[in-house]
């Protein structure tokens, strides 16, 4: 799972579910990740074996989510902004999620593990997506109680 950052604030409970059957690949959920920037909302990726290689950052207009290998190209080198009309924190998780389920393999072959990417459970992804939506509803005042602590910025 990433690295929580220094000066960062995390609300909710973090979510972790394995992707493949060894559990080698696994995906993560921040329920509510603020930035330092006073921007934030959910944040969920993918690593191997430790190493995030995809990350979706769903912060409404100022998301964006990163490919090729998040912790080998770093956030800069990995940046990649959403399709134009993916512009709402709810789309984003959604569109985040079937590009895990539909371009997985692909994704994570492109960040350096294709041998890795070829283990991609569809059934584990399925249920892992179920999870992820359970979790942010449980959640789903986090982002107005970040906003009234100060931590992010509406």
């Amino acid at each position: 799972m990433a690295t929580m950052i220094d000066g960062e604030s995390y609300l909710g409970k973090v979510l972790v579910r394995p992707l493949t059957e060894s559990g080698d690949i696994k995906i993560y959920l921040w329920p509510v990740r603020c930035l330092k920037s006073k921007m934030g909302g959910p944040t969920f990726g993918v690593d191997v074996r430790g190493e995030e290689a995809i990350r979706y950052d769903t912060h409404g207009p100022r998301g964006h989510w990163h490919k090729g290998g998040y912790d080998k190209l770093g956030a800069g080198g990995s940046h990649t902004e959403f399709p134009d009309d993916v512009r709402d924190t709810e789309s984003q998780i959604a569109w985040g999620l079937n590009q895990i389920r539909d371009n997985g393999q692909e994704l994570l072959a492109e960040a350096g593990f294709p041998e890795e990417a070829k283990l991609l459970d569809q059934e584990l992804v399925a249920a892992a997506s179920e999870a992820i939506y359970a979790r942010l509803d449980e959640g789903k005042d986090l982002i107005s109680k970040a906003i009234e602590q100060g931590l992010i910025e509406a």
